[in-house]
């Protein structure tokens, strides 16, 4: 498998919806990459995530 990672930065307020990622996956999965799930990577002191990465995947081309 060959794994990508694009990383989200969320730069709204207390409580404001975030959507950026949905437009990010549906241009993967063009690709042909398959979106397999998310992980926090930068967090305040409060708890809320400020960036997240996307973790997509696709078969890697068979080398020999």
């Amino acid at each position: 498998k060959q794994y990508t990672y694009v990383t989200i930065q969320n730069e709204k307020f207390l409580g404001a919806s975030f959507t950026a990622h949905r437009q990010i996956i549906d241009e993967y999965a063009a690709k042909g990459y398959r979106y397999i799930g998310f992980l926090p990577t930068v967090q305040n002191d409060y708890g809320k995530i400020k960036e997240i990465d996307l973790i997509f995947e696709k078969d890697s081309p068979i080398t020999k």
